[in-house]
């Protein structure tokens, strides 16, 4: 039974693409970044056996990861750690995590153990606006894990071709999730990542997708930029390394229209 006297859970993002290199790691980071210049509390759950979020945030130092928190039932006070950004907490990833998902198989409660995690009693103490999930570039039990944990589901779409392609399976994987296991999950939006305005393929795959998705594509687009691709290397989200770039100002509207769709929601 709920405890009605517990205040309300923070809102859980699951970021996720099957397919690698779509920006996945990028949103992630400077979306919570984005968030919290504005004023919230975020985590990034970094869910990658690359652990890219991790270093893209500047941690190395990393005592216990998402492995030890679904695998090892570590405590939430330990695996959570903070990061340079302020209000931006982790926890982070390690190729321990890439052995996980033969691990994860043989456990009856698989493809809750994230859900369970991250409602840990624990977690109150943090008070948490929002949790992000960086989802591996694969359909795997991880996968599986985050958006039976979520809320909903942001899908980074790369302006290239066949991009489309591969959204279906994803969208498949959503509505299985929902019939077996997580029926409040839902598409909290699409995001045209590394856009080129001045190249025709870059506006036909956006014309597609808005054509195909309708209102579920955010009007913010993600620009291809150099700042952003510079940032990771100085681990730090491209808020913190040019705040004043293109890629910057395009993170902190996804950030004002993903605030202003979920207020929209609630009204």
């Amino acid at each position: 039974m709920s405890d009605p006297t517990r205040p309300a859970g923070p809102k859980i993002i699951a970021i996720a693409n099957q397919k690698g290199g779509v920006g996945k790691t990028t949103t992630t980071i400077n979306l919570g970044a984005a968030l919290c210049e504005m004023g919230h509390r975020v985590l990034v759950v970094d869910l990658d056996p690359q652990g890219n979020a991790s270093t893209g945030l500047g941690v190395d130092d990393r005592p216990y990861t998402t492995y030890d928190l679904l695998l090892d039932d570590v405590d939430l006070s330990q695996v959570i750690l903070p990061t340079g950004t302020e209000n931006l907490s982790l926890i982070p990833a390690t190729v321990d995590l890439s052995s996980a998902d033969i691990e994860l198989f043989s456990n009856e409660k698989r493809s809750f153990l994230l859900h369970d995690s991250l409602r840990q009693k624990g977690i109150d103490a943090f008070r948490f606006d929002v949790i992000l999930i960086d989802c591996p570039p694969s359909l795997n039990l991880l996968t599986v894990n985050a958006m039976v944990a979520a809320h909903s589901v942001l899908v980074p779409l790369q302006s290239e071709f066949f991009a489309l392609e591969g959204l279906s399976q994803l969208m498949l994987t959503i509505r299985e999730v929902r019939q077996s296991a997580n029926p409040d999950l839902r598409i909290e939006g699409v995001v045209m990542t590394m856009y080129d305005a001045r190249n025709n393929l870059s506006q036909q795959v956006e014309a597609d997708a808005r054509a195909n998705l309708g209102d579920l594509v955010f009007r913010t687009v993600i620009p291809r930029n150099v700042r952003v691709s510079e940032a990771p290397s100085y681990a730090l989200p491209v808020l913190a390394y040019d705040g004043s770039s293109k890629g910057a100002a395009a993170y902190r509207a996804l950030a004002q229209e993903l605030l202003a769709k979920n207020e929209k929601r609630a009204a």
